[in-house]
Parts: structure tokens; C-alpha cells; sequence
């Protein structure tokens, strides 16, 4: 509730005024009697008009209030937004070759980044998000969407051994731009996420890049292995056993195909790393929102008018009827 004219509610310091007024105005029309003692009153019993015989004023001050409350003209207010938001359209190309099953990260790669890439998606709520998988070949999980609970689903079914083992880094990302290159949004993003170098695929990473270039599409490439060796669990007669392998990371082409599509190369080295890489491209790729915000206001004195009239015609009407005259 907001109010149009508050400045009318200065009036109501009158409201203290009329009150001195009418206490002065009741003493200067008391009586005055000299007697031995009142004793012989207090038997009597006083009437019910006598016991309202301040009603009256009361009614007036109530009106007078009112009045000035419809003066001041109350508004009730209601406030909306209208919301344009830019969004922008992400593919998440991921790995699933069988070197993810490293555990240099925790538990391992591959559920490392899906746990990442679940908590990037769900804070993109404007942007359409879709999910490329791939290894020795590639293909679309889910195409791009804004119904956000469809990819984390499609995401968490994500696992190594789905397609054929490799790493064809360069169909990854061809199948990422083909997801995109439709696309009518004001900005493109594909974050190609690997650990190994591309040995399979009939498509070479620096041209499907080149194809991503043609379309506009940004593309961030994330590196992820330790440097060094890396812990990898294989199945034996004697049950899990580990064996340590090579972190074999083409850097350079990655670097390459960062740079070639205006994107950045980022190496994730543990859990803490690869949450950093998500949350700085989140900063990097900020979404568009315009937010008009209006309002709209309804006027409401009527019904204060409408009281006041009721009190005043009812103080006016009273005293010239029941409490015209006090016996």
C-alpha cells in the first residue's frame, strides 16, 4: 500500500487539537453545586447514553482520520518484470574413452567432470545446454534444451565403455558445431573436455575447428590428468589391481583450437582445478538479462471516503437524535 498525497496526513495534528478542545469545552459546561456530601449520588444509577455520551466524539475524530486518509490517496501496487533475456547456447563435448577411468581425480575422471559440468548446467537456467559424448567415435546424448533436468539425467548415464574406445577428439567436436550450427542465439559455446590425444575418427581436430570458426562457435578446451603418472584400476583374476600410466595430453592442439575459435585452453590437474576451469568460462560466458520492471497502482481512497462519510453522517445523525437531549 503506497500512498499518492502523504503530505495531506499533516493534518492530522488536529487530531490532538480537537481532543484539548473538547476536554476544555466539557469542563466549562459542568455545573456547579456547593453540598454537604455526594454521598446520596452514588446510589444512582447512570443511564446508557450517559455512559456514551463521548461516542459522539469519538465518531468525529474517527472521521476526521479517515477523511484525511482519503485525502492522502492510499494505492495498492502491483509490481512485475518484464524479462529479455540473450541466452546462449552451450554443447558439452565429453570425453568417454577409457582413460577417464583414471583416478588421479576423485572418484575418477570421468565422474569428476560429470559432477562439475551437473553443477555448471544447472546454474546456466536461461541458456539452451545439449551433451556430445565420444571416444573412438562420437554422438549426440542430448541435443540442446532448456529443460535442464533432461541433460542432468542424460549426463549422469554417461559412462566408459558406452561407444568404442579411443579418443577422436577432432568427430567430438564436428558433432558439437553440427549440434550448433543452427543455432540463432547470439553466442555459440562448445566446452570440449579430453585427457588423451586424438588417435581415432576420420575428421581432424584443426578442421572441425576451422568448421567451428566458420560458424562463430567458441570453443574452450579443458585438459585433464595430472602431470605425470596416474593411478588406473584393471580387473584381474585377484580383483582390482592399479597400474600407473602416462598423462598423454595434446596440449597443443588443444591450445590451437582455443585460440583458432577466440576460446581459452585451461588444464585441470585435480577435483579443485577442474571446478575453477567451470566456474571462470561460467564468468567468461555471462548471459544477456534486460529486466523492465513495472508497476501498477490502483486507487483505494474510496473506501476510506467512504467510512468518513459513514462516521460523521452517523455522529451528525446521533446527536440530533438519541443524544440530543441527556436527562
Amino acid at each position: 500500500m503506497t500512498f499518492a498525497n502523504p503530505e495531506f496526513f499533516l493534518l492530522l495534528i488536529a487530531v490532538p487539537a480537537m481532543i484539548l478542545w473538547y476536554w476544555k469545552r466539557q469542563r466549562s459546561q459542568l455545573a456547579e453545586m456547593q453540598i454537604s456530601t455526594v454521598q446520596v449520588f452514588h446510589s444512582v444509577p447512570r443511564t446508557w447514553r450517559q455512559r456514551l455520551r463521548h461516542g459522539l466524539f469519538a465518531l468525529r475524530v474517527v472521521g476526521f482520520a479517515l477523511l484525511v486518509t482519503a485525502l492522502a490517496r492510499p494505492q495498492s501496487t502491483n509490481r512485475g518484470e518484464n524479462v529479455t533475456t540473450e541466452g546462449i547456447d552451450i554443447v558439452l563435448a565429453q570425453d568417454i574413452s577409457g582413460s577417464m577411468l583414471a583416478e588421479d581425480f576423485k572418484p575418477n575422471r570421468v565422474e569428476a567432470a560429470k559432477r562439475v559440468a551437473a553443477d555448471f548446467i544447472s546454474g546456466r537456467s536461461n541458456d539452451r545446454v545439449g551433451l556430445v559424448i565420444f571416444a573412438g567415435e562420437s554422438f549426440t546424448q542430448c541435443p540442446l534444451t532448456l529443460d535442464h533436468a533432461v541433460v542432468l539425467n542424460l549426463l549422469r548415464e554417461v559412462k566408459p565403455g558406452m561407444i568404442e574406445d579411443g579418443t577422436a577428439i577432432g568427430l567430438g567436436l564436428a558433432t558439437a558445431v553440427t549440434r550448433l550450427k543452427e543455432s540463432k542465439a547470439k553466442s555459440r559455446v562448445i566446452i570440449l573436455l579430453t585427457d588423451g590425444v586424438n588417435n581415432r575418427g576420420f575428421i581432424d581436430p584443426l578442421t572441425a575447428s576451422g568448421i567451428a570458426q566458420s560458424f562463430g562457435v567458441r570453443v574452450y578446451t579443458v585438459g585433464v590428468g595430472t602431470i605425470g603418472m596416474a593411478p588406473y584400476p584393471v580387473q584381474t583374476p585377484f580383483g582390482v589391481q592399479y597400474q600407473s600410466i602416462p598423462a598423454e595430453l595434446d596440449e597443443p592442439l588443444l591450445q590451437k583450437i582455443a585460440d583458432q575459435t577466440g576460446g581459452k585452453y585451461f588444464r585441470a590437474t585435480d577435483n579443485r582445478t577442474l571446478k575453477e576451469i567451470y566456474g571462470e568460462i561460467d564468468q567468461l560466458e555471462k548471459t544477456k538479462i534486460e529486466v523492465t520492471q513495472f508497476h501498477r497502482h490502483r486507487e483505494e481512497f474510496y473506501q476510506a471516503a467512504m467510512f468518513a462519510g459513514f462516521f460523521l453522517l452517523l455522529e451528525v445523525f446521533l446527536s440530533q437524535t438519541v443524544f440530543r437531549k441527556i436527562p
